[in-house]
């Protein structure tokens, strides 16, 4: 009997342990078991190195795999695929072979797990070096104070973007606070862009003094050897592979993006123990007179770093340091020469923006507007008479000069602000820029945190032309305006798009059309025979 008394409590105790089992932990569902093992994806997928036939994508997971990207020109069709056979946390793909000006869909992941896909997993290739097109690249500088400024800043660019994409976007530096140091740029960078930026856009980076901070080791280290988060988490085009001059240094590149050259210099780093970018016998300073004299995509120049050259906010160019002041002093004329069109910079936690000037090269106090201002428009471009757009002609020096270092954080400008130079400054608001290129007209747009849009210009090139035109009494002839523009006025009664077609029998008819502000004409002489 107590035989059967013991095996009866000992079947009831495992019953009891089994259904507490199976509370605790349920079976797993089918397929679960295959990828119960499955790694993590912590940082990415973004973007990198983009040009008209190739990109890079990069991650990061949580154990070592194999790398595998995915992708093809429908979400539901990723046929093709690249892959690095090597285990690693550290994933960097290349992908070549594409079609120019194309979206392709993507996933990463390993050999056989899928870590992330979806509808919002795509990129889009550059458009070929020169092609003019409707372009639109953002610009955000000191972007990574993990504020509400930043989140409210980016929120706002994406809602004013809309349905539209951006073609790429740069930084200014200064990318992740304080210090720079990798999970800074996790917390900073990667977690806050992640989703509705770095996985769709292209990111172009420059580095700022913040990025060069290293616990490690000493700032002057740090500044000779590049080894520090910034240059282990981007990778960029230094080959030459997205246009420009090869560098062969991270520190400073350029790249084509259709008819638009840009040039990403570093004006903290030092090379060679001794040489920083005020130093015009400087091995990067070499570079970019080659990149300058080799480049043949002139519609649009555009020349990005950190330090600006011209501010009042929270760094003063006068006195702060010496290194703006030596940029300005000794590189900044050689931008001018070669009709660098804009130079972008951040650094100041303000916002601030000259007119189409040149030739200034000493403190605030000594600008001059009738002198160094190569236009007296503010560029606004509407219908009152001082807001003309900026038109500059072929082979005609002057350069808008932009402080955009309020991404995430406005700080306390100097008592002393705003610098005689600039035609508009700001240090209440954040906000971040949006270049908007159209053929050979560039608008400029300042968004702040609450979506307005405080400052704004435009420049134009190839307008207010005038042509003669031969040919045969009673032939049709399209007259097409040099400018865009949405609104046009012909001298030819009921025309108003861009384009008309006119039959001229006289021997010689005027034609004209003018924008809707009458800033911008061109004259069509048409001759018949």
């Amino acid at each position: 009997m107590k035989t059967i008394i013991t095996i009866l409590i000992a079947y009831l105790l495992f019953i009891s342990f089994t259904a507490a089992g199976q509370n605790s932990a349920p079976p797993l569902e089918k397929g679960q078991e295959k990828f119960s093992n499955k790694p993590k994806l912590i940082r990415g997928p973004y973007l990198q190195v983009a040009t008209d036939t190739s990109i890079v994508v990069r991650w990061r997971t949580d154990a070592a795999i194999r790398s595998r990207v995915r992708y093809g020109t429908a979400p539901e069709k990723l046929d093709q695929f690249a892959d690095n056979l090597v285990y690693k946390t550290e994933h960097e793909i290349k992908i070549g072979g594409l079609l120019p000006g194309t979206r392709y869909y993507y996933s990463v992941g390993s050999l056989k797990d899928t870590l992330q896909y979806g509808m919002n997993n795509y990129f889009s290739t550059l458009p070929i070096a020169g092609k003019k097109g409707d372009y639109r690249i953002g610009v955000f500088g000191d972007c990574g104070y993990l504020s509400v400024n930043q989140a409210s800043v980016r929120d706002q660019f994406l809602k004013y973007l809309g349905n539209e994409d951006l073609n790429a976007w740069i930084l200014l530096g200064d990318n992740a606070y304080n210090d720079g140091n990798d999970m800074e740029y996790q917390a900073k960078f990667f977690n806050p862009y992640k989703e509705v930026m770095l996985k769709k856009y292209p990111v172009f980076p420059n580095p700022g003094n913040h990025d060069y901070h290293d616990a490690d080791f000493s700032a002057e280290y740090a500044q000779q050897t590049h080894t520090t988060a910034y240059y282990q988490n981007f990778s960029m085009p230094v080959n030459g592979e997205a246009g420009g001059v090869p560098s062969h240094n991270p520190a400073y590149y350029s790249f084509d993006l259709g008819n638009i050259h840009f040039i990403s210099l570093d004006s903290y780093g030092m090379e060679e123990q001794k040489y920083f970018l005020y130093d015009t016998l400087s091995p990067q300073v070499q570079w970019l007179k080659k990149d300058l004299a080799a480049n043949r995509n002139t519609d649009w120049v555009i020349a990005f770093w950190h330090y600006p050259p011209y501010s009042k906010g929270t760094h003063d160019s006068d006195e702060d340091g010496g290194t703006m002041a030596e940029i300005r002093q000794n590189l900044i004329g050689i931008l001018e020469r070669a009709n660098v069109d804009l130079i972008i910079c951040g650094h100041s936690h303000v916002y601030e923006r000259s007119k189409m000037m040149k030739g200034h090269y000493g403190k605030s106090a000594t600008f001059n507007a009738a002198v160094h201002n190569g236009s007296q428009s503010s560029g606004a471009y509407d219908d009152i008479a001082h807001d003309a757009p900026y038109i500059k002609k072929k082979g005609e020096t002057g350069t808008v000069y932009i402080v955009s270092g309020s991404s995430s954080y406005v700080g306390k400008s100097y008592y002393d602000f705003p610098h005689k130079a600039m035609h508009y400054s700001n240090d209440k608001d954040a906000g971040a820029g949006i270049l908007e290129v159209k053929d050979t007209r560039l608008d400029f747009k300042w968004i702040c945190a609450d979506g307005a849009i405080r400052d704004q210009f435009t420049m134009m090139k190839e307008v207010n032309k005038t042509r003669i035109i031969e040919t045969k009494k009673g032939e049709p002839v399209t007259l097409t305006a040099s400018f865009l523009v949405d609104h046009y006025e012909w001298s030819k009664a009921g025309e108003k798009g861009r384009s008309i077609v006119v039959k001229p029998v006289a021997p010689k008819t005027v034609y004209t059309v003018k924008d809707g502000y009458g800033h911008l004409r061109d004259v069509f002489e048409v001759r018949t025979k």
